[in-house]
């Protein structure tokens, strides 16, 4: 079973799902980009559909890719350690009801939940979803405000832990979303879940935007080498970040660490292999070819397959995810 394990759901709440979409800084300047990735405009951003008409995008992306599922992710609010929500500091929300609906509806799609363990109602929501099917926890630490080595959420793991709900967590460079904390997008926020027992997934692996912010690719290497329930995502690897370096791209698809790496493409954010082209990593002919596939999913996977990344990274999601194999 071959899955992309890193699409993100966007809404604006057209059909009652729930979401909204208020980009702010980067992310309004980036907002043309990730709509037209998927075949979109900024007029069915503003249309009276657009939820159904995105979700409907992707289950058509995984239909027609050599992928068989695709983990949609949910995306929560900020909050403050006393549980207050911090709606005005967030520019997008997508409730765990909606993202479990349509893996309810879909065999194609698995849901990702994401909830932040500073909710007054955390555990409650935690059960609501393991009891309807998620198959994950998606975080971003650093925009959310989450720091988990804070003892506060330790039975919010253990409960974790308990229902094998892996903890799939941003790492790295964040420039699409206001950042609450800088420092949380080092892997080392992993450590607590780790040491508890939760299976964690650093996204990104811990890498950086090239001159501009820390990466971390070394921290998360060493620290697969102490847990073995650690793994990585590739997501957004094949985009014009400048996440990707050759010195990177080669410790990610060789040795140890490539066993540890798991197929995700960071779907809106837009797929193209010219950096990998520029900086060596991919030659012009696997470029252009890539270029032509317009299935941003299926593009992604075959930039993924041309930059090194071995077959088993595409399967190795369904023995971590939450009851992937069924």
């Amino acid at each position: 079973m071959k899955i992309d394990m890193h699409v993100h759901v966007v809404g604006t709440g057209t059909g009652g799902t729930g979401c909204w979409y208020r980009p702010r800084g980067l992310t309004r300047l980036g907002a043309p980009f990730l709509v037209r990735s998927v075949g979109l405009t900024s007029r069915d951003l503003a249309g009276p559909d657009f939820d159904r008409v995105y979700a409907k995008r992707l289950l058509g992306f995984v239909r027609g890719s050599s992928l068989d599922r695709a983990l949609l992710l949910a995306h929560e609010l900020p909050y403050r350690d006393d549980g207050t929500p911090l709606p005005e500091r967030a520019s997008f929300y997508v409730p765990n009801a909606y993202v479990l609906r349509l893996a309810a509806e879909h065999p194609e799609f698995m849901a990702a939940v994401s909830i932040h363990p500073s909710r007054r109602d955390a555990f409650e929501e935690l059960e609501r979803c393991l009891a309807a099917g998620a198959a994950a926890l998606k975080c971003l630490p650093n925009v959310q405000g989450i720091d988990w080595n804070d003892r506060r959420h330790t039975r919010f793991l253990e409960r974790m832990a308990e229902a094998g709900l892996p903890l799939l967590a941003h790492t790295g460079s964040e420039r699409t979303m206001p950042v609450m904390d800088a420092k949380l997008a080092d892997p080392r926020v992993l450590t607590r879940p780790l040491e508890i027992g939760v299976t964690c997934i650093a996204a990104h692996c811990g890498t950086g935007t090239m001159l501009v912010d820390p990466d971390y690719l070394d921290v998360f290497a060493g620290m697969t080498e102490r847990f073995p329930h650690l793994y990585g995502d590739n997501s957004a690897l094949a985009a014009l970040n400048f996440r990707l370096r050759p010195s990177a791209l080669r410790r990610l698809t060789s040795g140890p660490l490539a066993q540890r790496i798991l197929h995700g493409s960071d779907l809106p954010v837009p797929v193209s292999g010219l950096l990998a082209w520029a900086g060596g990593m991919l030659s012009w002919r696997d470029c252009r070819a890539a270029a032509r596939i317009e299935n941003p999913l299926e593009r992604d996977a075959q930039l993924k397959r041309r930059l090194g990344f071995d077959a088993a990274t595409f399967t190795r999601s369904a023995d971590v995810l939450r009851g992937a194999r069924a």
